[in-house]
């Protein structure tokens, strides 16, 4: 029976390129994730978009000079540069500052304004008299009075993920002066999650699929109680406050964002010119996914499902998988000190499908992962090259040239053809359970044990000997091994599909693997290959100590 899934992922801050601590945490899964429903013939949404209203932005455009326009315009170009590079198959990929979104917001806003989820109060805001203006909670910083965490934002800890106030930290200052602001009163609508304490229990609870971080950050913040938290600021950049006397304030970046997984929807639903196509996807029988890192599990958990609860009628999340964090050679990402592999650098220099295989294969779904240079050159080339790609080049080349370019037949079927075989057919089973559950890493280490197999099994048969003195057995092993890499092709999709596609085309096959969907696709005796090309390039050692001098130096960021 078909699945209708909802796929919303993480909007990036569009003041600064993407960075693998991005990828691995939530683009990467996502696109796995819904390539893999594709292929099972779900009806699948992906949508996602620039952030443009965060202090982020703000921040970057006053270091630069320009408009917060300019710098939005900039990087938001970037990002669908690299999603089309990195093959991350968004159904829409916008930006928070189109006028559709702005008109849902506001909807939203005034529906729980009228059911009494908002409410007015005044409140503490930090005010740099250096710079003369209300500072944002993302031009402050000090030390988290949870963990001590030196670097803590005025919304949240990176440490320990906590949400927070500036008011909060210790030795508070301005980001862009470093001086100490002063508080000052100032009038803002308040979200009411406080409301929604019990309701958000019991929807929790029932809960049993979630990753065990993902429940446990949840009753962490549901145990210490929700508290209310202000949704506008005294700022203007960002969608407009549809109150009268709050003309110059903006609905605050937290409160906004997420909102645009449905106006995101909505958009979508316009631009194929189906209004209501928009409704399958939040209401009834649709399950939806947010893929997010750890830091914004509090948003996706707790503040979404208040919000969507309030306002009433729209389905909750079905799951939220989110991810820790990625390292960079043992480190912490840190973009202020050029600590991190930046995306558009990666792409003008190697293919997606290598970068794609090491990052799923070492994925964060549990833990902490590490990226390092000389560990990316060391997989890419055993495992892709040496393993998987020598087993196709090989099997297609001997194909090639020995049986005239084409399937040969494989008579009758021993019992370690038809061992490989089961096997193939197992491990697409078992990969289709582990992607269904988004166990990525377990599925693509699933999926790459099928290619050490088929190697085994083409040293036992040694068809490269028994090709004088028995062409029916070495048929037999090569028409065995050639169904094994269609078995591969499949199950790799959705984390290599550049190196997929290819391996689909040299089988023989026309379209793509997409329009075949999840299935062992077996190959016709006789049917033609093409002429073998290698689906993967060996790395030289030089890769590591040039790449890894670039870590930490000046950048124009």
């Amino acid at each position: 029976m078909k699945e209708r899934i909802f796929i919303g992922v993480a909007w990036p801050y569009a003041n600064g390129p993407l960075h693998l601590g991005h990828i691995a945490g939530a683009y990467l899964p996502a696109d796995i994730f819904a390539r893999y429903h594709r292929l099972k013939g779900n009806e699948v949404l992906m949508v996602s978009g620039s952030d443009q209203h965060g202090a982020p932005i703000l921040i970057r455009a006053d270091q630069e000079s320009r408009s917060p326009q300019e710098i939005v315009s900039k990087y938001h170009q970037q990002f669908l540069d690299c999603w089309q590079k990195l093959g991350i198959s968004f159904d829409l990929f916008t930006t928070t500052g189109t006028q559709n979104h702005a008109q849902v917001v506001h909807d939203i806003f005034l529906t729980l304004l009228d059911k009494g989820y908002l409410y007015k109060d005044r409140t503490l805001q930090a005010y740099c008299p250096k710079c003369q203006r209300f500072l944002p909670d993302r031009y402050l910083k000090g030390v988290c009075p949870y963990c001590g965490f030196s670097e803590a934002r005025g919304d949240e800890c990176d440490q320990c993920s906590r949400p927070l106030n500036p008011a909060e930290l210790k030795d508070l200052h301005c980001v862009l002066c470093g001086s100490s602001p002063r508080f000052e009163s100032s009038e803002h609508f308040f979200l009411r999650l406080s409301a929604f304490q019990d309701k958000l229990k019991e929807w929790v609870v029932a809960q049993s699929h979630w990753r065990r971080n993902v429940a446990g950050t949840t009753w962490k913040f549901l145990n210490e109680g929700l508290k209310d938290r202000a949704i506008t600021r005294d700022i203007d950049w960002g969608v407009t406050v549809p109150q009268v006397g709050f003309e110059q304030k903006r609905i605050y970046v937290w409160f906004e964002a997420v909102i645009g997984y449905l106006s995101a929807t909505k958009e979508w639903a316009k631009f194929h010119h189906e209004e209501q196509a928009w409704k399958p996807f939040w209401q009834g029988d649709a399950k939806s996914f947010y893929f997010v890192g750890k830091d914004n599990i509090f948003f996706h958990i707790i503040v979404w499902p208040v919000m969507l609860m309030g306002y009433g009628g729209l389905n909750l999340p079905y799951d939220v998988p989110a991810n820790e964090f990625l390292t960079i050679e043992g480190k912490r990402l840190s973009t202020s000190r050029n600590w991190a592999v930046w995306l558009p650098d990666y792409l003008e220099r190697y293919d997606a499908d290598p970068l794609r295989y090491i990052l799923s294969a070492n994925m964060p779904e549990t833990g902490d992962s590490d990226f390092s240079w000389r560990e990316f050159v060391r997989r890419a080339n055993n495992e892709l090259v040496a393993t998987y790609g020598n087993l196709v080049h090989r099997v297609l080349s001997f194909a090639y040239r020995n049986f005239d370019g084409a399937v040969p037949s494989p008579g009758d079927v021993d019992s370690q053809s038809q061992t490989l075989l089961h096997e193939a057919e197992t491990m697409l089973n078992d990969v289709d359970g582990l992607l269904y559950h988004c166990r990525f890493k377990e599925a693509i280490r699933e999926a790459m044990s099928l290619a050490q197999k088929a190697n085994r099994y083409l040293d036992n048969q040694a068809p490269w000997k028994t090709i004088e003195k028995d062409r029916q057995a070495s048929a037999r092993s090569i028409h065995t091994a050639i169904l094994s890499l269609s078995a591969l092709k499949t199950a790799l999709y959705p984390f290599l599909p550049f190196s997929s596609e290819k391996l689909h085309s040299l089988l023989g096959f026309e379209g793509s693997p997409s329009e075949i969907g999840w299935k062992f696709q077996l190959l016709a005796e006789g049917q033609k290959l093409r002429q073998p090309q290698p689906l993967f390039s060996k790395l030289d050692e030089d890769v590591v100590e040039q790449e890894s001098s670039r870590l930490g130096s000046a950048c124009d960021w």
